[in-house]
């Protein structure tokens, strides 16, 4: 019988691949962020798929080209609507930072008759600093474009992805059984039908959130009196994909501008107080009634995974880190090894288990892999 190496050989080995695999996930970050976000975006057109093949008699090939089409027509327009209220901010730039110098200045006038503090010395490096927000927000715009051209090869896989994901789902699903020992079989068809029954809410959900306050954010901050309006209220709407920071990382940005821009200082407490109401709407009306506890992750954890995906993808390690995490979850709680990690990566409150329970009756009565 062969001897067990050393546990400062097997940590050694843990912590090698530990280091290995991020540095092939950051890698291959063009390839494989365009693939989970392909089999993501394949979640949330599912529901629609199976109702045309279902309902409506589409052929499979019809039914996923006129789903992936609906998909690519929003974004299309979601992303022509930016573009066109960037184009504007770009020509109005310099009367931006001209008036971003003006409040500042005043500003100054302000502290120093009140306080009796002068601020002569700060007000060139914050003038400095105003500058070089502006020209950064400026590159920064022009950069995503220039990338989203560069890599429109990349971005134009991902439809091709999801229809063959689509497409080939059946096979998909049979060659994972036919991976599996039989008896494990059933447990993996349970797993595959949670999996295919929570990940389409949970980001039909979020998206739903999103878009709701994309209309109630841009209209709020119309009334509020911000300029360009629309093109913050998607911005900071948009944010709201990632969970916990993201409605206050979006508020920052119209905020900063009418902090900055503003006629007068109401302008960003206006701001404030409309990101305090739709933060109180968001949290106790949109999210628990859309996409309520599909996602059983805790808190901390999903903090955690937030800050790892940021920090590895950025903004889209963001946004795939918590539905992939949730889907790895679902299978650490059929697993007998991983089961105390997915104990721990759960939220374990008395409503989610209810949720949860009331989720798998759902999954036993309505749902059957015939659907899938």
């Amino acid at each position: 019988m062969l001897n067990k190496p050393p546990k400062i050989i097997t940590l050694a080995f843990v912590l090698l691949f530990i280091i290995l695999f991020f540095y092939g996930i950051i890698v291959a970050k063009g390839f494989l962020s365009t693939l989970i976000l392909g089999m993501i975006f394949s979640y949330l057109i599912f529901p629609l798929v199976n109702f045309l093949e279902k309902k409506a008699h589409f052929p499979r090939i019809l039914a996923n080209l006129v789903s992936i089409l609906l998909l690519m027509g929003i974004l299309t327009l979601l992303i022509f609507i930016m573009y066109k209220n960037v184009g504007m901010i770009m020509q109005d730039m310099p009367a931006l930072v001209e008036k971003a110098h003006h409040n500042i200045d005043q500003l100054g006038t302000f502290i120093e008759s009140t306080f009796g503090y002068s601020v002569e010395s700060q007000n060139l490096m914050i003038h400095d600093s105003i500058n070089n927000l502006f020209n950064v927000s400026s590159n920064f715009t022009k950069s995503i474009f220039k990338g989203t051209t560069s890599t429109i090869f990349t971005l134009g896989l991902m439809p091709v992805f999801m229809f063959y994901m689509l497409y080939y789902r059946e096979k998909f699903y049979k060659f994972i059984l036919m991976s599996v020992p039989a008896e494990k079989e059933e447990d993996v068809r349970k797993i595959i039908r949670k999996i295919t029954f929570v990940t389409p809410r949970y980001i039909g959900g979020v998206f739903t959130v999103v878009l709701i306050l994309s209309i109630l954010n841009s209209f709020g901050l119309w009334v509020v009196g911000v300029k360009y309006a629309i093109l913050f209220g998607i911005i900071s709407a948009m944010f709201n994909l990632i969970p916990y920071f993201g409605t206050w990382i979006g508020a920052s940005i119209p905020f900063m501008f009418a902090l900055l821009t503003g006629d007068t200082p109401h302008l960003a407490l206006g701001v404030i107080l409309l990101f305090v109401i739709i933060q109180f709407l968001e949290n106790n009306i949109l999210t628990p009634n859309i996409t309520g506890s599909y996602v059983n992750l805790n808190p901390l954890f999903t903090i955690l995974l937030i800050i790892i995906g940021g920090t590895v993808w950025g903004i889209i390690g963001m946004f795939v880190v918590i539905p992939v995490a949730a889907m790895f979850k679902i299978i650490f709680d059929h697993s007998k090894t991983m089961k105390p990690l997915a104990y721990l990566m759960g939220a374990d409150t008395e409503k989610r288990k209810k949720a949860v329970w009331r989720q798998k009756l759902i999954i036993k009565s309505k749902r059957t892999i015939g659907k899938f």
